[in-house]
């Protein structure tokens, strides 16, 4: 014989939703939400040297085309980030359009992602995990001729859908 389950718990007053009113990790339960039409939006960039950059817009990286693969990698890290990030709900994805922009003049690349689904949570995560990994993938491509590449500015530009409705990053 199971053990009842417990009452639902609301979310504590700071309203960080994965934490119960005891302070304890869980999933929060979407059940109740709306299946809504849901798009995010994020992006990130590489900085490299010139030389590195070069490379990748010649197209002669020694382990190959280093945005298509890129590209792949990132498709794939979104289908797979709730293995990745334990507290995400597994999504069926609809759309994942993933876009790499160089930048000589700044010696960098930009990694956008833009992630779709029709469910009852966002797809931030999603984008963000596949913006993350693309980057990743670039280093790995191209860390033999250069170690001291950096990541940064990961972030979400836009969501779009559910309760909350829209919101825009600011610029």
């Amino acid at each position: 014989m199971s053990k009842p389950l417990p009452p639902a718990q609301s979310p504590p007053a700071s309203g960080l939703t994965h934490f119960d009113a005891q302070g304890q990790a869980h999933m929060v339960d979407v059940s109740g939400k709306a299946e809504t039409h849901r798009i995010a939006r994020a992006a990130g960039v590489i900085r490299m040297q010139p030389a590195t950059l070069a490379l990748i817009q010649g197209g002669t990286a020694k382990k190959g085309d280093v945005i298509g693969i890129a590209r792949i990698a990132a498709i794939q890290a979104c289908k797979r980030t709730a293995e990745l990030i334990p507290l995400c709900h597994p999504l069926p994805i609809t759309k994942v359009a993933v876009d790499f922009e160089i930048d000589a003049g700044e010696n960098l690349v930009r990694c956008t992602a833009q992630v779709e689904t029709l469910g009852r949570t966002g797809v931030e995560m999603e984008a963000l995990t596949a913006v993350q990994v693309g980057l990743l993938t670039v280093y790995d491509m191209c860390k033999a001729v250069d170690r001291g590449m950096v990541m940064g500015e990961i972030r979400v530009l836009e969501k779009h859908g559910g309760k909350s409705g829209d919101w825009v990053a600011a610029t």
